[in-house]
């Protein structure tokens, strides 16, 4: 595939993301998107849609991946930055293979904390995390890398997303653990930080496409 095909993938991926969960958590019965995770549209009947929206954006993430790769390549950029955007979609991939615990009371009639830990929803929180982990980590090595060819702009806002991502992933995580204060706007918390890293990634994607083949090949030092 061409790169700007794979780069356009990055475009694609994430909004389709968001507009997905945010129809499920307008049409979801007894579910509030404030208090619970966006996994949680995975579990019941219903559940396919949510499951698929992991798995096809995980596909368009990993495709976008390639495509950063192939076009730092050209520009000095190291192979970190592509790399942690890969484990990113293989997290979203394994998130939606794997489904979820209930957690916060959804579905109905469970309890706020889970009564067991099934293997399936143990899988879904190693993918989960390491995605969370790995995108807060790409924000960073990339904005060091904006900073090294002079993107003042682009340096800041990754930097920024970064902290706003992992700040929010930090607190959703604390919600969903049931910490006093927190649990009914855990689901908040976690929409924001998807929201907040999927725009950087839709945002890179679309700088790349537009300005590659203009920014200055200086190899960072």
């Amino acid at each position: 595939m061409k790169t700007k095909t794979l780069l356009a993938c990055g475009v694609i991926g994430g909004p389709l993301f968001v507009a997905a969960f945010l129809v499920e958590d307008a049409t979801r019965a007894d579910y509030d998107p404030l208090r619970h995770p966006v996994s949680s549209l995975a579990i019941g009947d219903s559940g396919w849609t949510q499951t698929a929206n992991f798995i096809v954006v995980g596909l368009l993430m990993l495709a976008f991946a390639v495509g950063l790769r192939r076009a730092l390549r050209s520009l000095g950029g190291s192979i970190w930055g592509p790399l942690l955007v890969g484990i990113w979609a293989i997290g979203l991939l394994g998130a939606g293979v794997f489904v979820t615990d209930p957690v916060s009371g959804y579905p109905p009639g469970t309890s706020d904390r889970m009564y067991g830990y099934s293997w399936h929803g143990a899988l879904h929180d190693i993918f989960s995390l390491a995605a969370f982990v790995a995108l807060a980590a790409a924000c960073f090595v990339l904005g060091r890398w904006f900073s090294a060819r002079g993107e003042r702009g682009w340096a800041i806002y990754s930097a920024v997303t970064g902290i706003v991502f992992a700040v929010a992933f930090v607190l959703s995580s604390a919600g969903f653990g049931q910490a006093e204060g927190l649990v009914d706007l855990a689901g908040l918390f976690q929409r924001v930080a998807v929201a907040v890293g999927f725009g950087w990634l839709a945002l890179l994607a679309v700088h790349l496409l537009r300005g590659s083949s203009e920014m200055p090949k200086r190899t960072p030092t």
